[in-house]
């Protein structure tokens, strides 16, 4: 138990907005993107729940953005087979912030989950505010495609 009357009276509690642009920033799409900017851009993002086994998205759908798990588990899925688990932290659809293509696989909630979405829309905007960290922004999500290609391509190789 800890002693109240030693505690760090001065350390505030972090909240939601300050909690999602932490797990943001540990992400490589916002390396080298300072945390104030990554706060700024976590502030327009949108938090959802999901109900355990309740399908996020389907293979097929319009692609809006990426999503990071807050809370919870989400599995993602194409033909039965399972691409991914991800918990808190995990990010996954980036695809929709490059690309306005359908979904490649479905996404679906293992248990209740929380998830923020960040949509191309408010990437969009922020580029025309802050373009040079948007160019660094950018960069960074063609490196993280080209990671996940690679991988892709390793296992189908094996």
């Amino acid at each position: 138990m800890a002693n109240i009357f030693w505690s760090n009276i001065f350390k505030q509690p972090e909240n939601e907005v300050q909690t999602i642009a932490r797990l943001w920033q540990a992400t490589p799409l916002f390396r080298d993107i300072p945390a104030k900017q990554t706060a700024f851009l976590c502030e327009t993002m949108h938090v959802r729940q999901f109900k355990s086994e309740e399908v996020i998205f389907n293979r097929g759908d319009q692609g809006a953005g990426a999503i990071m798990v807050l809370e919870g588990t989400v599995k993602v899925m194409t033909n039965q087979t399972e691409l991914a688990s991800l918990d808190v932290g995990d990010f996954f659809g980036e695809i929709a912030l490059a690309s306005s293509e359908n979904r490649t696989a479905d996404a679906i909630a293992v248990s209740d989950a929380k998830l923020v979405f960040f949509l191309k829309q408010d990437l969009e905007e922020w580029i025309e505010y802050e373009p040079r960290l948007g160019a660094r922004f950018l960069m960074n999500l063609s490196a993280t495609l080209a990671q996940r290609l690679y991988h892709a391509n390793n296992l189908i190789g094996q």
